[in-house]
């Protein structure tokens, strides 16, 4: 039977008795938050306040523990997984960014046993994660929502454009605000709507403000010197005179390893897969060329808030799911539904990893503004029924109008469009590794022995 949130609270003291411990594994140096400290913020969660969780701002991955309750709270960007350890004292808490983590830390305790890929829960994103460690059997998790925007096209101003990426760039400055002034930022470019964004609302926040603009850079993968990315993204800089902060990465396609990729990702999705072995590439060549190099922000997450993908492509999906499902794209069909997989979350709950492990796995510290809870607010107000009035085409032009219009608003600058594409069909020449499922479960089956 599911436990509610009154059940975990009523559960009596007597079970104090059959906690073991909490072991986290997490980088708490990855939280990036904006208004509060780290201390602050894990009290905030330890409290299982929903309401107050939601004003924390940033991006941030969170356990605290509140008795016998364990609390775990996280935004888009940062994966937080979790495992139940039998243990003769009773259960403990294993909290990991990873899978191989989980596993590498039972093996050296000798639970190594216990492990299997699938037995692994990854915490959803704005959801609070409650779990009473209370013995067998083991414990349900208790999720509520404490990220809530409103419906769709609801007391919606017609301001949604200017608003939206005025959220974004606000994102933007306070990241810089906390990147010391000598460190230089780049970008992973391609030209497109997104990453087209992210660079015009970084460099607007640091001419703005002063900074030095010589720390900026703007890189684009083309593999093998295939794909047209690289000649999009030069086309975009050098229609608003900016070619100057341009650098290509060109990539050998040795580089682009399916094996490595599922590896990295640990998951088994093959457009996510495709996506991340690209970012892989990008990642080696900037950390070949450049070894202290470490910041690095982009503009994943662009696609789910103005929901532009190819419903066409995916038979469960209609326009009216896609625009009647709150942050369907974000969040899967949601922690209640009997498809939602405790394993991987759901939509880019789930996705995530794709930018992140890569950027991880070559030092950096990256940063999705299109990710943050305030950006998300703005795009899931935006009316998109009464702009669409349930129309494919009309869905799939409205980002561009969107995302230009605001930053021509809050930047000055005239944005350029081009057609969209996938960063996996626009870095190179030919799709990597193909579409059909088997290949990737393969590898992700191989890479956890299963």
């Amino acid at each position: 039977m599911q436990r509610t949130r009154k059940d975990l609270a009523n559960l009596q003291p007597h079970y104090k008795g059959l906690i073991n411990e909490v072991i986290d594994l997490t980088d708490h140096s990855r939280n990036l938050l904006f208004n509060c400290t780290l201390e602050e913020a894990t009290a905030i969660v330890a409290s299982g306040n929903p309401e107050s969780i939601a004003t924390i701002e940033g991006h941030f991955a969170i356990m605290a523990r509140h008795g016998h309750i364990i609390r775990m709270a996280r935004t888009l960007q940062l994966p937080m997984r979790y495992f139940i350890v039998k243990k003769v004292a009773g259960p403990a808490l294993l909290i990991a960014e990873r899978i191989d983590q989980i596993r590498e830390w039972l093996e050296s305790q000798g639970f190594g046993d216990q492990f299997h890929p699938s037995y692994t829960r990854m915490v959803p994103a704005h959801h609070l994660t409650e779990i009473a460690l209370v013995g067998c059997p083991d414990p349900n998790p208790v999720c509520t929502r404490f990220f809530n925007p409103p419906a769709s096209g609801n007391g919606q101003r017609d301001d949604y454009s200017e608003r939206y990426i005025a959220e974004l760039s606000s994102g933007v400055s306070k990241w810089l605000d906390q990147i010391e002034e000598h460190e230089p930022i780049g970008v992973l470019f391609s030209g497109g709507i997104d990453s087209g964004a992210v660079f015009l609302a970084t460099h607007h926040a640091m001419k703005t403000r002063g900074m030095n603009l010589a720390r900026l850079k703007a890189f684009t993968l083309t593999v093998d010197g295939g794909g047209k990315d690289a000649t999009q993204a030069h086309d975009f800089l050098s229609q608003l005179d900016l070619e100057i902060f341009h650098e290509v990465i060109n990539a050998p396609v040795s580089w682009i390893d399916l094996e490595v990729a599922v590896q990295t990702i640990e998951d088994y999705k093959p457009l996510d897969i495709q996506a991340g072995a690209m970012t892989l590439a990008l990642c080696r060549g900037i950390r070949e060329q450049y070894p202290d190099f470490t910041y690095l922000i982009d503009g994943d997450g662009g696609d789910e808030n103005m929901k532009d993908y190819p419903i066409e492509e995916n038979p469960e999906l209609t326009i009216k799911s896609v625009l009647s499902n709150q942050m369907l794209y974000q969040e899967g069909w949601g922690v209640d539904a009997i498809k939602h997989s405790l394993t991987f979350s759901g939509g880019l709950s789930r996705a995530c990893t794709r930018g992140y492990a890569p950027m991880k796995k070559y030092g950096f510290k990256g940063f999705s503004p299109f990710m943050l809870p305030n950006v998300i607010e703005v795009a899931e107000g935006i009316p998109f029924i009464e702009l669409t009035d349930w129309d494919h085409e009309k869905l799939y032009a409205l980002k561009g109008t969107v995302v230009s219009e605001g930053i021509e608003k809050v930047t000055g600058m005239h944005m350029p469009i081009f057609e969209k594409r996938r960063f996996q069909d626009g870095a190179a020449t030919e799709r990597a590794f193909g579409n059909s499922p088997m290949p990737y479960r393969k590898a992700f089956h191989g890479a956890f022995d299963c």
